[in-house]
């Protein structure tokens, strides 16, 4: 029988250590065979990162697929991402905050638009001018997503709460199709169904705040982009190649849009006129908003009392991926 002394042990443990550490991990870039990602139609670029294949060609030299999967809102893409069954998922800034602070492992690594896609719609018969006019009134909303925490701001700003509503949980679509019934009085709109509902029953926006709207950002799971940064890298590279011609093909941004959404062309003109797609680095500026947006979530009871609001926010946001800044 073979017997090691404590020495020659301790080496032997040590040499091994030193092997596998070399050895690649099952999750680094060389294994992955598959990336898989979202499209929505609330994030444009996705509809042109889909449509022109910049990341399957980008990824084709490693052997590596791409996988889509539709996400109908911000709430979707985190509980898909949360479940591991996508890589990268589109989501409204403070959705993503609410996601981490709840403790689903993720980060902030691109911003995608910085639109004014949420608002308050109701129909022109209903009478509510004023947020003020929503108690006792039902609301149809998403929760966890970026029209539900426009609502509770609003509701603050006149000092109610969720209780004082009756709120309807529904996914966006649903939630116009409820208000166009008269199943619901009010709707936490989201564009572009938001634009549909204006252009197509003259739906009114009764209370806007474009400040109020946190930014759509692309959102990573944290062990993913741990293992694999090069590979986080390439989505953003390929981000970047779909904005760029998006903005410098604003056609062909809203046929994708038409196609994906089966919306006519003036929905998708008053969507794009309200998103703009110019700042796609994630810092100080998305910071600020999402911070903003989760103190008045504590205050209004959402966020528990005890969380470091701040400290939440610094550890979502990831920088090291921006355009641009060095590995």
């Amino acid at each position: 029988m073979l017997r090691l002394d404590r020495r020659t042990f301790a080496y032997t443990l040590g040499a091994l250590a030193i092997v596998a550490a070399a050895l690649p991990r099952a999750s680094e870039a060389a294994d992955v065979k598959e990336v898989r990602l979202d499209w929505a139609t609330y994030n444009p670029v996705s509809l042109v990162l889909k449509e022109k294949g910049f990341l399957e060609e980008a990824l084709k030299p490693q052997g590596i697929k791409v996988r889509w999967t539709q996400s109908l809102g911000s709430n979707k893409a985190l509980e898909f991402l949360n479940g591991g069954a996508i890589d990268f998922g589109s989501s409204a800034g403070a959705a993503a905050l609410l996601a981490r602070i709840n403790g689903n492992p993720i980060k902030v690594v691109y911003a995608y638009s910085r639109p004014e896609w949420t608002a308050l719609v109701t129909r022109k018969e209903t009478g509510i001018t004023k947020v003020a006019d929503l108690k006792g009134k039902r609301v149809a909303v998403t929760r966890g997503t970026d029209p539900h925490i426009f609502l509770i701001r609003a509701l603050q700003s006149a000092g109610l709460t969720e209780k004082d509503a009756k709120l309807v949980l529904l996914q966006h679509p649903d939630g116009r199709t409820a208000l166009d019934r008269g199943d619901v009085d009010a709707w936490a709109g989201l564009d572009p169904m938001m634009a549909a509902a204006e252009i197509e029953n003259d739906d009114v926006l009764f209370f806007r705040d474009a400040n109020a709207n946190t930014w759509g950002v692309l959102d990573v799971r944290e062990d993913f982009a741990k293992a694999n940064p090069e590979l986080v890298r390439t989505v953003i590279a390929a981000y970047e190649k779909a904005r760029a011609f998006a903005i410098a093909n604003p056609d062909a941004l809203k046929s994708a849009l038409v196609a994906a959404t089966k919306l006519p062309d003036p929905v998708i003109a008053r969507q794009i006129e309200r998103t703009d797609l110019s700042q796609p680095n994630v810092g100080p500026v998305q910071a600020e908003a999402i911070r903003a947006a989760g103190l008045a979530l504590q205050q209004a009871g959402v966020i528990p009392a005890d969380t470091n609001v701040a400290a939440a926010v610094d550890g979502l946001i990831d920088p090291q991926f921006n355009p641009g800044a060095k590995p």
